[in-house]
């Protein structure tokens, strides 16, 4: 089977849709290959939080944010850590900055896309000032969440295959892409619900694939062990299985560049999915700053990784304990006031724009997908008292890694530090910090939350687990999102937006990624490549 287009787009995620429609939109025929079926159109997207990375914002201004694109960028370039050599990551990140500050937000809000008006605080980064982590509210969550960041470009795409100018290639899995004249011209695969044999041919190639978090064995085989040692042994995983890597291997042999593979956004905070749909499914926690976080052995995580303020250092520091694992301390009142999920799913009143589910966050109760995997996950432990606290811990993992005097010693100085009013504790410090911002104190933060607090009982201790989740490296590309071979020079014909290009330049978020610049990086990457296709084709 032959087929024919404009251009090709390998991947049906949201960078590939969003260069899509706008090259539908401007007249050019485009066809979009998918190894998946239809039903997971949208890709790893779908099931995103759809937080974005904006910048001075009418939703910042309306709850007393003061931002700006030099304060950004400044928190951008602290947080990515580049090296000398990251030529086109540093231009790829000013470039994002103008558009997060810039025509971003108009463009989105003209196709439809609102915002929840409560800007959250996430990868606020610790101490000094200057230092890495957003030093202002800039997430901003998706009324819709990932479906409702999705819907205005599935909804272009699918016009323009009304009009004859999209053609959908579902299960069509590209395992070649071909070239002629030194040019890449299309790709070559199989279908693979009939076993079919396809080539496909284009001016232009835009691969959108994803990075590698759902191919644990890449993962092993690009894991930094200079910087972090070797690799848990076991590994929960955010993403699809299908997030396997391959197109990048593929553009690889056919000439591409890759760079900063091994750079990885990856969570210490994972828990199992309750009905996973993937191998090894699990969920992230996204919470408040007043759990309180220990090692596998029962160490509090020094000043300042605390909950939600610089992944990049609590991972590096869990993973070099040599385990997988850790904990979350805490009380039913911190659960029930600050503990959420990733994700659309565990997310259904700002999924399905409800108001009335949305009320129900400020009940006194944890929220519904938390209390379900209370009930029913292992790693949830509720008890009475520490001792049976650190009793229940040591059993869920078979070894009593935990001392019960040293575990409580340490608690009960941080609450006798509540009791004394002098708050000297640093994560004290910065839960007072975090409340004097106003949509953080009336949703969000318990306070100041004594764990052995009689009133707050149960007592509550989480698993947390080390999840697979994000690529920040992957194909080389300038500011046309073209692909750069080895020498530097373009490869004709071939074009990648998305985690498949670390998000633009091959690791435009350097070492550390500030969150909301994932979507917002399919978003940008993906409209510039068809920017210059529009301006070239």
């Amino acid at each position: 089977m032959e087929l024919r287009a404009d251009v090709i787009v390998v991947g049906a995620g949201l960078a590939g849709l969003v260069a899509a429609a706008d090259l539908v939109d401007a007249g050019r025929k485009v066809l979009i290959l998918d190894q998946e079926p239809e039903s997971s159109l949208g890709g790893q997207a779908h099931w995103s939080f759809g937080g974005l990375f904006l910048v001075g914002t009418p939703e910042q201004k309306r709850v007393g944010v003061k931002d700006s694109h030099a304060l950004a960028l400044a928190d951008w370039f602290a947080s990515a850590e580049f090296s000398d050599d990251d030529h086109w990551p540093r231009k790829w990140a000013e470039a994002y900055v103008d558009q997060a500050a810039g025509e971003l937000r108009p463009w989105l809000h003209e196709q439809g896309v609102r915002f929840f008006p409560a800007i959250q605080w996430v990868e606020r980064g610790g101490y000094p000032a200057g230092g890495p982590g957003s030093s202002v509210p800039r997430f901003h969550i998706t009324w819709g969440t990932g479906p409702g960041l999705l819907a205005p470009f599935i909804r272009r795409v699918r016009a323009g295959q009304e009009n004859g100018r999209t053609t959908f290639g579902f299960n069509h899995r590209v395992t070649e892409l071909t070239s002629s004249e030194g040019r890449i011209d299309g790709c070559a695969g199989v279908i693979k619900t009939t076993g079919e044999e396809f080539v496909a041919r284009a001016d232009a190639v835009i691969v959108s694939a994803g990075g590698i978090g759902g191919n644990h064995d890449l993962v092993r085989r690009f894991w930094p062990e200079d910087r972090l040692g070797p690799p848990p042994a076991d590994m929960m995983q955010g993403v699809p299985d299908h997030v396997d890597g391959s197109m990048l291997m593929i553009s690889e042999k056919a000439g591409a560049n890759i760079t900063n593979i091994e750079r990885m956004w990856n969570y210490p905070e994972g828990i199992p999915h309750e009905a996973p749909f993937w191998t090894k499914h699990a969920v992230r926690i996204l919470n408040g700053p007043s759990a309180l976080w220990f090692d596998a052995t029962g160490e509090r995580l020094p000043p300042p990784l605390f909950p939600g303020y610089d992944t990049l250092r609590a991972f590096e520091h869990i993973v070099k304990t040599g385990y997988g694992h850790s904990w979350f301390v805490a009380n039913k009142r911190i659960v029930s006031e600050e503990f959420a999920l990733s994700g659309s799913e565990h997310n259904p009143d700002l999924t399905e724009k409800s108001f009335k589910l949305l009320l129900g966050r400020l009940k006194k109760e944890p929220i519904p997908p938390i209390q379900t995997m209370m009930k029913i996950l292992p790693d949830f432990i509720q008890a009475n008292d520490l001792p049976e606290m650190v009793r229940k811990m040591n059993a869920l993992v078979g070894e009593d890694l935990v001392d019960e005097a040293k575990l409580s010693r340490q608690i009960l100085a941080y609450d006798q530090q509540i009791d004394s009013g002098f708050l000297k504790d640093p994560q004290l410090a910065a839960i007072g910090a975090a409340r004097r911002y106003r949509v953080e104190r009336i949703t969000r933060i318990a306070g100041n939350s004594k764990i052995t607090d009689e009133k707050s009982k149960p007592l509550i201790a989480v698993r947390l687990r080390v999840l697979t989740r994000k690529s920040l490296g992957g194909l080389q590309t300038d500011l046309s999102s073209r692909v750069l071979k080895p020498d530097g020079d373009v490869l004709p014909g071939l074009y990648a937006a998305g985690e498949v290009a670390g998000f633009g330049g091959g690791g435009v978020h350097g070492r550390r990624s500030m969150e909301g610049t994932f979507l917002g990086g399919c978003l940008v990457s993906g409209r510039f490549a068809a920017r210059h296709l529009i301006q070239n084709l």
